[in-house]
């Protein structure tokens, strides 16, 4: 049976991904494949002040009496919070600190996106053209190794804006030893910037450079180790490719078979590992190819950027619930608001949503994550909601 359940941790500054699904705890010591794993069963877990701040400035009303009534816990990991990019708000996303951050408060699921280096080796970056805005490599020597090279502003001679600064910087440009190198930041850029230092300096008003004076870059190899030390799942992500594949020899399959590859080297059960893409080639090749790891791969849904997709209506759904079913898809990973709707003055769940829990598919939905202001919309995770 399909559930639908809708969490969001904004307050501690992790992603808040909601599971539907029904996962055995992963905590303390277990036997899996004849090997032992301690898995931090005795982290407390700290929330730091920012739930207590935003419990604080709501109208009052019973939810805020109810999560009043929260204060003093007691607080736990739970499989519903899942630290996607790790503590996002906080901490340089996609490095060592910002995922212990998020096992600290809470995250019971640790999300690495994963992309590849020059040297076709697996590492941590929400994208892979994305190493300037998140990290240090513009003030290093591997800038010169950059696809595109910062590039100022440049301003006529009313201070009127004629192009915007520019750079882009990919996991493909460098090998992983150069990759390892860097330090990773706070991601954001200034587009009026016309020195690399000022370029640099673009966080967002919303979020805090308190925590990024040393992030530490993850291989995805480096991630299973962490994570398996601090005793949290893992839910990978495929990153789509930036450069055109085969990359060198490299096929998307073979891409797609070293991700899974890298689990089963540590000894990682498939039961504790939610394989992500957006690509459903990638969700059908696990499920054919890998099929103990495809049994819970989740077909994230970016449909809504194509033109031609409404999630109100299944006739332009390509494949669909259906079909995705029939296919040996389990999961499927919407953004939130594609499965609320609102009917007079009640939220209720969408037509897609019903349509997915028809069809047997359990859903995990994108809630929370580094968002900007709910005074100012938010941003696309929050949308209608």
């Amino acid at each position: 049976m399909s559930n639908i359940i809708l969490i969001g941790t904004t307050m501690i500054g992790s992603a808040a991904i909601a599971f539907s699904l029904s996962t055995a705890s992963w905590a303390g010591k277990v036997v899996e494949s004849g090997r032992n794993y301690y898995q931090g069963k005795h982290l407390s877990i700290q929330l730091g002040p920012r739930p207590y701040f935003l419990i604080n400035d709501m109208d009052d009303g019973p939810l805020k009496r109810k999560l009043e009534s929260c204060e003093t816990g007691p607080f736990k990991r739970t499989d519903f919070s899942i630290g996607h990019r790790g503590a996002a708000l906080q901490f340089p996303e996609h490095t060592q600190e910002s995922y212990q951050a998020a096992a600290k408060m809470g995250a019971g699921i640790m999300e690495c996106d994963v992309t590849f280096t020059q040297d076709k080796e697996l590492v941590c970056r929400h994208s892979q053209c994305d190493l300037h805005t998140t990290t240090n490599i513009l003030e290093t020597a591997l800038a010169e190794r950059c696809s595109v090279p910062f590039q100022p502003a440049v301003f006529d001679n009313n201070g009127n804006l004629v192009s915007a600064a520019t750079a882009q910087c990919c996991t493909s440009d460098i090998t992983l030893a150069e990759f390892k190198s860097l330090k990773g930041k706070m991601d954001g850029f200034d587009p009026l910037a016309t020195t690399v230092s000022d370029f640099m300096e673009g966080t967002p008003s919303w979020r805090t450079d308190l925590y990024a004076s040393r992030g530490t870059l993850l291989t995805h190899k480096e991630s299973i180790a962490l994570f398996r030390k601090l005793g949290v799942k893992m839910t990978p992500e495929l990153k789509s490719p930036s450069v055109p594949m085969p990359f060198n020899g490299f096929s998307q399959k073979d891409y797609a078979q070293k991700m899974i590859n890298e689990y089963k080297e540590a000894g990682i059960p498939a039961s504790k590992v939610w394989a992500q893409s957006f690509d459903i080639n990638d969700i059908l090749y696990w499920i054919q190819s890998e099929p103990e790891f495809g049994t819970q791969a989740v077909y994230l849904d970016g449909r809504y950027e194509d033109p031609a997709f409404d999630h109100r209506n299944p006739a332009t759904w390509s494949p669909s619930m259906e079909q995705l079913a029939s296919n040996g898809v389990k999961i499927i990973a919407p953004p939130m608001w594609m499965l609320l709707e609102l009917e007079e003055g009640e939220i209720v769940p969408s037509l897609y949503a019903n349509r997915a829990k028809k069809a047997g598919l359990d859903i995990i939905a994108w809630t929370f994550e580094r968002s900007g202001p709910l005074a100012t919309g938010g941003g696309v995770l929050l949308s209608n909601t």
